[in-house]
């Protein structure tokens, strides 16, 4: 009975995790809808995250969220400081085109 209780504490607890944290120099990243005027294009990353812990599926702005974090945190590498989605998230992936703008 005990181990039900904490199984169950485990799942409803689950929601308020994020498992995704920026990076340094992740903040300075801009994220745009459409594609950016007068940009250069350096490259395109495909992020990807748990949608779905055992039996449970994740929500699905949270998973979002964190995919929109990953793409900034990769944007530096490639020497960019805005990124645009390419579509919508899919079984817990999107890609993104990275762009210098500034």
């Amino acid at each position: 009975m005990r181990l039900k209780i904490v199984a169950l504490a485990l799942v409803c607890t689950l929601p308020a995790c994020t498992w995704v944290h920026m990076a340094p120099g992740a903040s300075a990243v801009t994220v745009v809808q459409g594609v950016p005027a007068g940009c250069e294009k350096r490259g395109e990353v495909e992020v990807s995250v748990k949608d779905s812990v055992a039996f449970y599926d994740r929500n699905a702005l949270r998973v979002q969220d964190e995919l929109e974090t990953l793409a900034r945190n990769e944007a530096p590498g490639l020497g960019a400081d805005t990124v645009q989605a390419l579509g919508p998230p899919a079984d817990g992936s999107q890609r993104y085109a990275a762009w210098k703008c500034k």
